[in-house]
């Protein structure tokens, strides 16, 4: 099921803004402290580095993404959600915005 909403949040309005603006989102607290980031990637292939375990949820459109050390792209799409090791990075190509949820574990 797709996220549609997420009360009790609070936003940080400040956006991340990554890769000459093809990927934007922005931070959001939930009450019980844990973070979370909402934005879009437009279209692009881009690599991202991790610090904290991801989930990506995607919430509208697709991507394929492919993980560190994998030779393979996989595709993600609206309810789907992939996971990132720590410490890792992971591949992801766009060819409509890719809406998205990062849990951060």
């Amino acid at each position: 099921m797709t996220t549609q909403t997420i009360d009790g949040v609070s936003v940080n309005t400040q956006a991340n803004v990554y890769f000459d603006g093809k990927c934007v989102s922005h931070g959001l607290t939930l009450p019980d402290g844990t973070k979370l980031s909402v934005g879009v990637v437009l279209p692009a292939t881009l690599t991202f580095n991790t610090g904290a375990a991801e989930i990506m949820e995607c919430v509208g459109g697709y991507c394929e993404y492919k993980l560190d050390g994998s030779n393979e792209w996989v595709k993600s799409s609206a309810g789907e959600e992939f996971s990132v090791p720590a410490n890792s990075k992971f591949e992801i190509r766009v060819t409509e915005p890719y809406h998205y949820i990062c849990h951060y574990a």
